[in-house]
């Protein structure tokens, strides 16, 4: 069962890491603008604290359950990182002393991986329902550490999918010989997006 349970992480968080947010597109962002091994280190560490923020948030599924208030503020709070996001890609991208060969130090990718494996609200909802979900059904074993192996699983499965974005975004870069800043902007502009996609949600949440 313990095997079923890292399995069972890998494949759903990966699967939760493909669709567009703050995370897979802050990897996209590094990978163009300061080479793939930043965007390893800030992979890896961010899959790191990925695993002791799903056991969490898994250990206390049911009393995050029991505050529906909190998801409406959660779906604030990612409006206002998506903005300071947003903004930072656009400046990116518009910034005219841009380098793309600029040198970053290591301890930038590891704090800010650092940052968001700590702060990312998003997986708050999504593992709140989602782990409920696989625990009350059956996929997932609570014990017998069956939520360390399962959050382990987790990380691997974060990791795995956004090492993919980091990859495919120096791929789409040389392919098309795109620049670091062209790529920026694209990440900006969809930040933006989601802005709106959010609100859109809070809205009709509390209709």
């Amino acid at each position: 069962m313990l095997l079923q349970n890292l399995i069972v992480a890998i494949v759903v968080n990966f699967i939760g890491y493909l669709p567009f947010g703050n995370i897979n597109l802050t990897a996209i962002q590094i990978s163009s603008n300061r080479g793939l091994k930043q965007a390893l280190t800030f992979v890896t560490t961010f899959a790191i604290f990925e695993a002791f923020f799903t056991y969490i948030l898994l250990q206390f599924a049911e009393w995050f359950a029991d505050r529906k208030d909190l998801i409406h503020w959660l779906d604030w709070v990612l409006v206002v990182i998506f903005l300071i996001l947003g903004m930072s890609a656009w400046r990116s991208g518009g910034n005219q002393n841009f380098k793309e060969k600029e040198k970053y130090s290591k301890r930038d990718s590891i704090r800010l991986g650092i940052v968001l494996g700590i702060f990312n609200p998003m997986q708050i909802p999504f593992w709140m329902i989602g782990g409920t979900y696989l625990i009350s059904n059956g996929w997932v074993v609570a014990d017998n550490l069956g939520l360390e192996v399962f959050a382990v699983g987790a990380a691997i499965g974060a990791f795995l999918a956004l090492y993919l974005f980091a990859r495919f975004a120096l791929y789409i870069k040389e392919k098309f010989s795109l620049s670091s800043k062209a790529i920026n902007k694209t990440v900006a502009v969809i930040f933006f997006i989601l802005i709106f996609v959010q609100l859109g949600k809070i809205y009709f949440s509390a209709m």
